[in-house]
């Protein structure tokens, strides 16, 4: 584990970038109460619930099928979204 203050991480960010990306675990300490982990986010890593995927799914096949609403100018855009 390797155990940082912020000014050093912000002069050599790509060293401890790439200690991470090796495996090595690095904190970076910010004051005296405050301690942040760097981590690599990898494609396991979820942002979406499962019901937002759905959504986004169902929205991908309406789309395919031609439906929704067509908007080709900012005013059509705009009058949709305050349509809704």
């Amino acid at each position: 584990m390797i155990i940082i203050n912020s000014r050093e991480f912000r002069d050599n960010q790509t060293q401890y970038f790439n200690f991470v990306d090796s495996g090595e675990q690095v904190i970076v300490q910010r004051g005296k109460k405050k301690s942040y982990s760097i981590n690599p986010v990898n494609k396991d890593d979820l942002y979406f619930t499962p019901e937002i995927l759905a959504k986004i799914e169902r929205a991908l096949g309406q789309s395919k099928m031609g439906e929704g609403v067509v908007c080709n100018t900012h005013e059509e855009s705009m009058q949709f979204m305050e349509s809704l």
